[in-house]
């Protein structure tokens, strides 16, 4: 959503420019959102082979029955939809996910 600059109005989209419906005022209208194509394009690196810096867990491996993970969030979905918690395991490296 945009203002007016000038009278500080919300400016409604009108072909390729945004128009002030108080005052007449017209802006060229910026891009803010992703396109669909662009956000397909995306690639998304959930962890690369060091896991340095990343919290510890007591949870059990479904692979090889080790007690410690570490662990992340990520938000993979909208932002109204809860968050996606990853796990590796340090001992054979499996990643896995639980959601919130």
């Amino acid at each position: 959503m945009d203002f007016c600059p000038k009278c500080g109005s919300i400016m409604l989209p009108s072909d390729d420019m945004l128009k002030c419906r108080k005052c007449g005022c017209v802006k060229i209208r910026e891009e803010r959102f992703i396109s669909k194509e662009r956000r397909q394009e995306r690639e998304m690196t959930v962890l690369e082979e060091e896991e340095v810096g990343l919290p510890t867990t007591s949870v059990r491996c479904p692979e090889c029955g080790n007690d410690t993970a570490y662990w992340w969030f990520l938000q993979l979905r909208s932002a109204d939809e809860s968050e996606v918690r990853f796990f590796r395991c340090t001992k054979c490296k499996k990643t896995w996910r639980e959601y919130v």
